[in-house]
């Protein structure tokens, strides 16, 4: 009976979880939705950040990953049911991330395709990291 509820939970999470696929470009950014940055501090320094994202790593360096440690820091800034954008540095850790989270966790995402580095050739000035 446990495992018939748990499906039924998961099954009924992914018919309300969403998934965008929309290039960065300055024009998203206007939609005023929260945008997480999933790179690593490295990264954040080297480029800078949008202005008003939220930088949570989910893979580190070495390319390990903590899904419970990114949820719980994800969860402090968005709620379940809101949508928000993910951005890395061109795209390709977004897109797998962002259909994980959807397909597993329900979340409503959007990815940014193309990452900071194609928001940056749109001619966007990110903000410098600061901790």
């Amino acid at each position: 009976m446990k495992r018939i509820f748990t499906l039924f939970i998961f099954l009924t999470l992914s018919l309300f979880a969403e998934l965008e696929q929309v290039p960065a470009t300055p024009d998203f950014l206007k939609k005023g939705i929260k945008i997480i940055d999933i790179r690593t501090p490295s990264e954040w320094y080297e480029t800078g950040i949008v202005e008003g994202s939220f930088p949570i790593v989910f893979f580190d360096e070495k390319g390990a990953y903590d899904v419970e440690a990114f949820l719980k820091q994800l969860n402090m800034v968005v709620k379940k049911d809101e949508k928000f954008a993910l951005i890395c540095r061109t795209g390709s850790r977004t897109g797998m991330v962002s259909n994980f989270l959807s397909k597993e966790f329900g979340y409503n995402i959007v990815n940014l395709q193309g990452g900071i580095m194609y928001l940056i050739q749109q001619g966007y000035k990110p903000v410098p990291y600061k901790k």
